[in-house]
C-alpha cells in the first residue's frame, strides 16, 4: 500500500510539473507576440514620421530652387546720387557698381582676367567689377526688368574702361609680333589693322556710360545665341550680319530692340555695346581703378 501511494504522489508531482511548464511556454510565447506587435508598431510610427518629415524637407528644398532660380531685385541699395568733377578724371563720385543697381545682374569682366584680346589683366582693372555713371545705370535697370520679364538676366562684359586700359590697348596693338589671342578673337584680321578699325585713343567707356552686354536664358540656363563672341574683331559681329541663323539674329535684335527703348544708342560693329545716349560726363575720360576703393557711396 505504502508503494502505492509513494507511486501515485510521483506521477501527480510529474503531472504537476508539466502543466506548470506548458503555462510557462504559453506565458513566453504571448510574451514573444506582444513584443513583436509592439515592435511593429514603432517601426510604423517612426516609417510614417520619417516619410513625413522627408516629405517636408522635399517640399522646402523644391520651394527654395523656385525661389532662387528666379531672378531678384530685393537687395538693390538705395543710392544717392552724386556728382563727379569733369575735371576730374579721378572722381567716381557720380560712379556706381551695376550690381548694386541690378542685384541679379551676371559679371564677366574679360578685361580683370587673361581671357581677353590682350591675353593679359589689362591695366586699372584691379578686381572684376562693373561701374557705370549713376544715370547710366538706372536706365539700364529699366532694360534688365523687361529682360528679366521675358526670363533673361542681363550679363555683362565690360562696362566703365579707364583711360589706362585704353592706353595699353593702344600700346599692345603696336606690337605685331604678340598675336597669341588672333586665333580667338581676330583670326581673320591682320594684326597692324586694329589700330583705327577697333582700337583707338580713346573710348566711350571710359566716360561711363557705354556698356558690353549679352543676356543669360534663366530656363535653358545658359547665355541666348548670339552667333557671335564678346570682342571677336570682324565682320560677324555687327549687329545686322546675314550670316547667322535667323534664330541668332533675332536674339541680337531682341537685346538691340529693348536696350534702344530705354535710352542706349547700338554701336554699329559691335552687337554687344550700347551708349547712353543721355551722358551727364561727355567729354570726360575718366581713369580711376575699377575697385571697390573707387567706391564712393558706401
Amino acid at each position: 500500500m505504502i508503494g502505492d501511494n509513494i507511486k501515485n504522489k510521483i506521477v501527480a508531482i510529474i503531472c504537476l510539473c508539466v502543466v506548470l511548464a506548458f503555462i510557462l511556454v504559453s506565458c513566453t510565447e504571448n510574451t514573444n507576440n506582444d513584443n513583436s506587435n509592439s515592435t511593429s508598431t514603432i517601426s510604423n510610427v517612426v516609417e510614417r514620421s520619417t516619410a513625413t518629415n522627408t516629405s517636408k524637407i522635399l517640399e522646402e528644398t523644391t520651394t527654395v530652387e523656385k525661389t532662387t532660380s528666379v531672378p531678384s531685385t530685393e537687395n538693390k541699395i538705395k543710392i544717392v546720387p552724386k556728382k563727379s568733377d569733369p575735371n576730374n578724371i579721378y572722381d567716381s563720385s557720380g560712379f556706381v557698381l551695376i550690381d548694386d543697381i541690378i542685384p541679379d545682374v551676371i559679371l564677366d569682366v574679360r578685361y580683370a582676367t587673361e581671357y581677353n584680346f590682350v591675353g593679359d589683366v589689362i591695366n586699372g582693372y584691379e578686381e572684376p567689377l562693373a561701374f557705370l555713371t549713376y544715370e547710366a545705370a538706372e536706365a539700364l535697370s529699366k532694360a534688365a526688368k523687361e529682360f528679366r520679364e521675358k526670363v533673361y538676366q542681363l550679363k555683362i562684359y565690360d562696362a566703365y574702361r579707364p583711360q589706362v586700359a585704353v592706353e595699353h590697348f593702344v600700346e599692345w596693338s603696336t606690337d605685331l609680333n604678340d598675336t597669341r589671342m588672333k586665333k580667338d578673337f581676330y583670326p581673320n584680321i591682320d594684326k597692324s589693322s586694329l589700330f583705327g578699325a577697333y582700337i583707338a585713343h580713346y573710348s566711350g567707356h571710359s566716360r561711363g556710360c557705354t556698356v558690353d552686354i549679352t543676356l543669360f536664358d534663366t530656363k535653358k540656363q545658359k547665355d541666348l545665341d548670339m552667333g557671335g563672341t564678346f570682342d571677336y574683331f570682324g565682320e560677324l559681329s555687327h549687329p545686322t550680319y546675314t550670316g547667322v541663323t535667323t534664330s541668332q539674329y533675332n536674339n541680337r535684335m531682341l537685346l538691340r530692340n529693348v536696350m534702344q527703348k530705354y535710352g542706349f544708342r547700338p554701336c554699329s560693329t559691335e552687337w554687344w555695346d550700347f551708349t547712353y545716349t543721355n551722358e551727364p560726363y561727355p567729354n570726360t575720360y575718366f581713369s580711376f581703378p575699377v575697385s571697390k576703393k573707387s567706391i564712393t557711396y558706401k
